[in-house]
């Protein structure tokens, strides 16, 4: 029996990244603020990004997770939750939502690469500086 590899989805201006109910069972800090799904995918934020809630009207606040200045404790939140969506979208952002409320945004950065994901069957998108994305599709 092969395993089959879940679709990453591509929309006009976004892509669908195949995390969908993936756990987070890691987060890593180093020079980044990294998220370890399962044993499927991974995601590396190199750059400023937001975490925040996804009914803002219940909880407003917004937190800055700065992994250059190692400012990334708020990010511990999502530890043990499950990844209910998480898309990036054409213009280089990024948006993870889990199942705690809580959302993930990062967005591009002039200079650097700001994030990047992988996943199942070599599945990898990269921020671009500037804006935009490079994407390399899952082998079958």
């Amino acid at each position: 029996m092969t395993e089959q590899v879940p679709a990453l989805a591509e929309h006009e201006d976004r892509w669908i990244l195949p995390f969908r109910g993936l756990r987070v069972t890691q987060i890593l800090v180093d020079f980044a603020f990294g998220l370890r799904l399962d044993d499927v995918g991974e995601v590396r934020i190199g750059g400023k990004a937001t975490l925040g809630w996804v009914a803002a009207g219940v909880r407003p606040e917004t937190i800055t997770l700065d992994p250059e200045r190692q400012d990334v404790v708020a990010g511990l939140a999502v530890f043990n939750t499950d990844v209910l969506s998480a898309v990036a979208f054409k213009s280089g952002s990024l948006r993870i939502v889990f199942s705690s409320g809580h959302v993930l945004r990062a967005e591009p950065d002039p200079q650097y690469e700001a994030w990047t994901t992988s996943g199942p069957g070599g599945m990898s998108i990269v921020s671009l500086p500037g804006g935009g994305l490079a994407v390399w599709s899952p082998r079958p």
